[in-house]
């Protein structure tokens, strides 16, 4: 981009801002207008293509405080001033050596200082490219880059490279294979490429819903490859679950167990553990049983049990017995009392 491509480009109107925008606000518009005309999301669309390159332009010089700077007295002069290099400028008319005078202080370089032929054909097009390359440094092109660069690490520079988009898919794997860690192929829809089938390693200890970045395997762009984020979805087991810190059991114990306390075995991956339940435990209760899970990177973990009490579905004539019994005992015992004055004391706040 030359510096005669300033003067005819609105950067505030192609990223939609006030001239008085923010930073902020220049960065918040150049990220919505970007992420719409992406050509990840717009495949085939020039238009879209062209575009986001303009947008790209816009933001590399207007997020620049210094480069925002130039372009606006750039601006400034062309709709203050007669760009002619004649003395004939006229009254009020000043001429476009006389404002790059005013502006940097002094005459202008390059012959500028002296009012000779009113000559603006190419060579003085040309010329005022190349004070403008002198004014900015060197570089009339937002392209340039401090260090030599050819984008400048500008975002959305339209001579820079751009990474690919990150992709997503999904592997399904069983329980132990999540504990000991799997290799699996996924199948990944590539907008730019089409389906393809990526070989990933899970490490030892993924867990369901877990994420998995691998590099580079996602879609292709002029700066390489995005990255692709496999979900991980661990299968249901029928005894044991894995919270990613712990191995998780639910188990059964009989009424009598937990109210009178009792030694069960719980089951772990190397066996079967004993499990001391205190009297009067309740259902629901969480045990933790030290080094008793899986090892995971070397390192062991624990074994989470909690106590489910169950109900038997048929009593026999010996355990009604009993348990009428023990029902007469409790008579004039109600667990839910406080359940129900603090479900009233709500239902009164609310309805005064």
């Amino acid at each position: 981009m030359t510096g005669q491509d300033w003067l005819e480009k609105d950067f505030y109107a192609v990223l939609g801002v006030p001239k008085d925008a923010d930073a902020a606000a220049v960065k918040k518009a150049y990220r919505a207008l970007a992420r719409k005309h992406h050509p990840d999301a717009n495949a085939g669309d020039a238009a879209a293509e062209q575009r986001f390159k303009d947008i790209g332009e816009a933001y590399s010089v207007l997020s620049d405080p210094e480069k925002r700077q130039q372009y606006d007295a750039v601006r400034a002069m062309r709709s203050g001033a007669r760009f002619t290099a004649g003395s004939g400028a006229g009254p009020g008319g000043a001429g476009f050596e006389d404002l790059f005078g005013g502006m940097f202080g002094g005459a202008p370089r390059g012959g500028y200082g002296t009012r000779t032929s009113g000559r603006r054909s190419s060579q003085g097009s040309q010329e005022f490219d190349d004070l403008l390359a002198d004014l900015l440094g060197g570089q009339a092109g937002f392209g340039g880059a401090p260090g030599g660069g050819p984008t400048g690490g500008f975002p959305g520079a339209t001579r820079g490279p751009v990474k690919g988009a990150d992709l997503t898919a999904t592997a399904r794997v069983t329980l132990a294979r999540a504990l000991l860690g799997a290799e699996v192929d996924v199948q990944v829809a590539d907008p730019g490429a089409g389906p393809r089938t990526v070989h990933v390693r899970l490490p030892a200890g993924v867990k369901d819903g877990q994420k998995v970045r691998v590099r580079g395997k996602g879609a292709t762009g002029s700066a390489g490859r995005g990255d692709l984020l496999v979900t991980v979805r661990v299968e249901s087991h029928e005894v044991f679950s894995w919270d990613g810190a712990a191995l998780r059991v639910n188990v059964p114990v009989t009424f009598a167990e937990a109210a009178l306390g009792a030694t069960v075995q719980v089951p772990t991956l190397e066996g079967v553990a004993r499990l001391k339940v205190p009297a009067g435990t309740p259902s629901g209760r969480t045990f933790r049983l030290k080094g008793r899970g899986p090892a995971v990177k070397g390192a062991p973990t624990d074994l989470l049990a909690t106590v489910t009490v169950v109900v038997p579905q048929k009593l026999s004539g010996e355990a009604r017995a009993a348990v009428e019994t023990l029902r007469r005992a409790d008579e004039g015992a109600d667990p839910r009392a406080d359940l129900l004055a603090a479900a009233e004391s709500l239902r009164q706040e609310v309805a005064s």
